[in-house]
């Protein structure tokens, strides 16, 4: 951001100062073809003295002006250099021509106010040195001047008017980057908050979940074989909340990165699936040429398949649940079907579906570019459809 508003800066500075760069030019130009205009029609040692000095004093005070301007100096500046100029126009009314770079000038040193002073003084002068060597009875020696003063003034004004507008515009424009950044960053927060509260969902609170049936399981039948096995499931259960624990603080570090193979991906489903889940037999099924999944689109299976099977544990009633998972050349598709008690789907809408995981699944689906549905009657089980896209590479 600092970087574009000291840009925008040196831009507009940059304008003024080639100004400047023209007006510096035309000022000594006119000042130049004055001096040598007086010089050829009077003799140097006789009357001419006085304008060389005159001019030279001119110069060199009109050099000092970025030394001026550095220092605070610009209303003593204004004053000696026009107060020369003044000198050497009422001894040589030619010199009025240098009137417009220097009015400028002074416009820049000045406040506008005290500057329009100064300017209006300046084309005084210029009329009282024309009217010495001129007629009284010509109109353009006053008109000419007072003329000359407007146009230096409306057109200062005017190029002042735009530079402040233009600042004006930068810093809007700053602020409303500014602004964006900000938003932009506070989305990407609540996006974040968001992804870390479905990852804990669907994957360390479904663990906890399955702990706690398992052990209430266990308690009902302790001291048997069944309740040591129910332990045993509920331990392995816990170290793999543990496993997802470290994993989502890891990705907090660090963004993940790589592809999960296709023989990677069946293990950890499998390992989903060898949980027991109450009276259901679970199924896993790959169809198509598999091929290897970028790492959030791995993720977003695994919590699916993790999230739709504790819907089934928690009410499908079901004899039997299939995941099937089939690699097609434009998506991946994930389906998973039951045939326990089913639901009646009263929309699409997220909010409508049965508890809080389906409406996770679904965002999950929907952030990856891709689609959740869900089918489901009384008696008839429920299936959860959902399509990944492949990424373009």
């Amino acid at each position: 951001m600092e970087i574009v508003e000291r840009a925008a800066r040196r831009g507009i500075l940059g304008q003024m100062q080639r100004l400047d760069r023209w007006l510096d030019l035309i000022f000594v130009v006119l000042l130049l073809s004055s001096a040598l205009r007086y010089h050829e029609r009077h003799d140097l040692f006789a009357d001419g003295l006085p304008v060389l000095l005159g001019s030279t004093g001119l110069v060199i005070g009109y050099a000092l002006r970025p030394l001026a301007t550095k220092r605070g100096w610009g209303i003593a500046w204004s004053l000696i250099v026009v107060a020369l100029w003044a000198l050497l126009t009422l001894l040589a009314p030619s010199f009025a021509w240098c009137s417009v770079p220097l009015a400028f000038a002074v416009l820049q040193m000045l406040p506008f106010t005290w500057a329009a002073a100064v300017v209006s003084a300046m084309m005084v002068t210029i009329t009282v040195g024309w009217l010495r060597v001129g007629t009284a009875s010509d109109p353009t020696l006053i008109a000419g001047p007072i003329g000359i003063g407007l146009v230096t003034l409306i057109v200062y004004r005017a190029l002042e008017r735009e530079s402040t507008a233009r600042a004006k515009a930068v810093q809007e424009l700053l602020q409303a980057q500014e602004d964006l950044a900000r938003e932009q960053r506070r989305t990407g927060a609540i996006a974040e908050r968001t992804r870390l509260s479905r990852d804990i969902h669907d994957s360390i609170g479904q663990d906890l979940s399955s702990i706690n049936l398992f052990l209430q399981a266990a308690e009902q039948s302790w001291g048997s074989d069944a309740a040591r096995d129910r332990v045993d499931t509920a331990a392995r259960t816990a170290r793999s909340a543990l496993d997802t624990v470290r994993r989502v603080v890891r990705d907090l570090a660090e963004e993940s990165l790589g592809a999960v193979s296709p023989a990677a991906l069946r293990s950890q489903l499998e390992a989903i699936i060898a949980q027991p889940c109450a009276d259901t037999t679970l199924g896993l099924r790959f169809e198509g040429e598999t091929r290897a999944l970028p790492a959030d689109l791995a993720e977003a299976v695994i919590f699916t398949a993790r999230g739709a099977l504790a819907n089934v544990r928690d009410h499908a009633r079901a004899g039997r649940a299939m995941i099937t998972l089939t690699f097609e050349d434009e998506a991946l598709l994930l389906d998973i079907r039951d045939d326990g008690c089913g639901f009646t789907p009263r929309s699409q809408n997220t909010q409508s579906l049965r508890g809080h995981g389906l409406p996770g699944l679904r965002r999950r689906a929907l952030s990856l570019g891709g689609s959740f549905a869900v089918e489901s009657s009384p008696g008839e089980g429920t299936t959860i459809s959902v399509v990944f896209p492949w990424e373009e590479t």
